[in-house]
């Protein structure tokens, strides 16, 4: 998902400053456990870097303050209510900000930024409103698809949903049309305020140019590799998400890595 930018910000998301904590290395591993964990991942084809990474572990407590120090609150997830951020998530996939927000100003203007209206609305107008946001039409059956979701299941309300735990609420997004990993964390984390970390484009390639994971890791193992060092800290996780894509769009960029300029940059250059 290509995620918002900082510009134009509606929704106000409390920063909560915590003291940096070291991560845990394990700095004494015996060659036997070593081999033990080389063989468990190489079994689930994540490659020697992310091998590493299981040892190891990424300095994200590091990562966070350098990040946060260099650019400060970023405010996510725009949005004035929870369903605006949930659709937000859902139009911005494969598209910039930019367009998504056009498309979200066309709804609120027509009085269709309630589920009860996107799924009484009919398609071809839906898909005229959001047609700036690309991919109009397939995007015009996930919205009605998710508000179909949250009628049969929650009876329409945001708040029941929001109650569920984690991970079944999980489990249920990824089942509606059109919802996949990112886009079920981002509405989790930026909707619900639940703990979960969102692993986007920026985030594999910083971690990946870092040495910490490989190219092709599996979704759920990067994101379980932040996950265990800040367990349920939905703070920590809207912020670090907020902070690595800015890195990302500024610095770390798909052809040409700036590191000299990046607040992450030493890191890299240490080896971590």
């Amino acid at each position: 998902m290509k995620s918002p930018s900082n510009n134009g910000i509606n929704a106000e998301i409390q920063h909560v400053s915590r003291p940096a904590t070291a991560p845990k290395k394990d700095a004494n591993l015996s060659s036997a456990a070593l081999a033990r964990r080389v063989t468990s991942g190489a079994t689930l084809g994540l490659g020697v870097a992310a091998v590493r990474a299981r040892v190891e572990h990424p300095p994200l407590d590091e990562y966070y303050n350098s990040l946060f120090t260099a650019f400060g609150p970023q405010h996510w997830w725009p949005g004035k209510t929870r369903f605006e951020i949930i659709v937000g998530a859902i139009l911005t996939q494969n598209t910039s900000w930019t367009n998504v927000e056009r498309a979200i100003e066309n709804l609120r203007r027509e009085g269709l930024l309630t589920p009860a209206a996107i799924e009484k609305a009919s398609k071809p107008r839906l898909e005229r409103l959001i047609r700036s946001s690309g991919y109009f039409r397939q995007k015009a059956r996930k919205l009605k698809e998710f508000c179909k979701f949250l009628r049969t299941e929650y009876r329409g309300s945001l708040k029941r949903m929001f109650s569920a735990p984690t991970m079944e609420l999980r489990g249920k997004l990824l089942g509606v049309f059109g919802i996949g990993p990112e886009t079920a964390d981002s509405i989790l984390l930026y909707g619900g305020r639940h703990g979960v970390f969102v692993v986007d484009a920026y985030a594999r390639r910083i971690l990946s140019r870092h040495g910490w994971l490989s190219a092709n890791a599996k979704y759920d193992d990067v994101r379980w590799m932040v996950e265990r060092q800040f367990p349920g800290d939905e703070p920590r996780f809207n912020e670090l998400h907020a902070l690595i894509v800015r890195a990302g769009k500024e610095f770390c960029r798909p052809q040409v890595a700036l590191c000299g300029e990046c607040p992450l940059g030493r890191y890299r250059e240490e080896g971590r």
